[in-house]
């Protein structure tokens, strides 16, 4: 078997990686949504129906190879254990996010993760309390998993979270739905409401693991192209992919005339400019880590991202 920090041989070795630190933190975000006390029973359900209803769990596990990859050359700032729990962290803001994107007064989707959506299963209001107490309980563990890192921890979750950035990147998506937008302001809105968030997760990892502000700021840069490349390659699957395939509504960016590279430039000049910002990424990632087996296999699954089927 592997170790933890081995770069994959094989699409095959990546995968199984994945899948196994995936388990890792499912069950850490199952311990950390059971240790708080004093949580409504019904409000504790509807956390949990969305936080543990599958995924690829992507944000956590960029955090943690990019902790591996600076780990293994340099002192970390904490312990693998802890760094877990920031990701579990990550994760949870993630999942408010996709709470209350669902909302019939956002995307009003039915189906998320190949499940109904939180607000169907459990009404609207309970919904959006589960995606506030998601985010409240996801900084906390930020805070927790920090260590002396969790004042900037969570500065910069709190950024690429806020209303500069996935919030205020969600907000610029909503009012240019049906609008004439161009290729320059797509990309303004996918880097607030997907690039931030992943370039944040590979920072924080970075960070976690003891890497140098320049190296964190370097590791971020790339995780910006990378999460624009993971937002284009979503666009391309909403017209290419399925519901069984996506675990989730396709087709629904046409419908409600949403801002994307495939609206603006067609469907192949999207793919050319999705393929353009994923190698670009991936390259400063490269540049930006200390080599490694780690290294590489972040670097494999920072291409996953943009050359995926789902």
């Amino acid at each position: 078997m592997a170790d933890a920090g081995a770069a994959p041989d094989s699409a095959r070795e990546l995968r199984r990686q994945l899948q196994r630190e995936a388990r890792a933190v499912e069950r850490a975000l199952t311990r950390c949504l059971k240790a708080e006390p004093g949580v409504p029973p019904r409000l504790r359900r509807a956390m949990a129906h969305s936080l543990l209803g599958g995924g690829k769990r992507l944000r956590p596990v960029l955090l943690l190879w990019a902790y591996d990859a600076v780990a293994a050359k340099r002192r970390p700032v904490v312990g693998r254990d802890a760094a877990l729990v920031a990701a579990a962290g990550i994760e949870m803001l993630h999942t408010y996010s996709l709470i209350h994107d669902d909302l019939p007064a956002m995307d009003d989707d039915v189906l998320r993760r190949g499940r109904p959506t939180c607000h169907v299963v459990f009404g609207e209001a309970t919904a959006i309390l589960a995606g506030d107490a998601l985010q409240a309980r996801g900084f906390g563990l930020l805070a927790e998993g920090g260590g002396p890192a969790a004042g900037r921890l969570v500065a910069r979750l709190a950024a690429a979270v806020g209303p500069a950035g996935m919030v205020g990147g969600q907000q610029c998506d909503l009012e240019a739905e049906g609008r004439p937008v161009t290729a320059a302001s797509v990309r303004r809105i996918h880097l607030g409401k997907t690039a931030r968030l992943l370039a944040a997760a590979l920072a924080a990892g970075a960070d976690l693991g003891g890497a140098t502000p320049r190296t964190v700021a370097a590791v971020e840069a790339a995780g910006l192209e990378l999460g624009l490349a993971f937002q284009g390659a979503d666009d391309l699957l909403d017209v290419t992919g399925t519901a069984a395939e996506l675990g989730k509504t396709a087709g629904k960016d046409a419908a409600a005339g949403k801002a994307t590279w495939v609206r603006v430039e067609g469907l192949e000049a999207a793919r050319r400019r999705t393929l353009r910002l994923g190698e670009q990424g991936l390259a400063d990632l490269g540049a930006a880590l200390p080599a490694g087996p780690g290294r590489e296999r972040l670097m494999a699954l920072g291409a996953m991202m943009w050359r995926r089927d789902r």
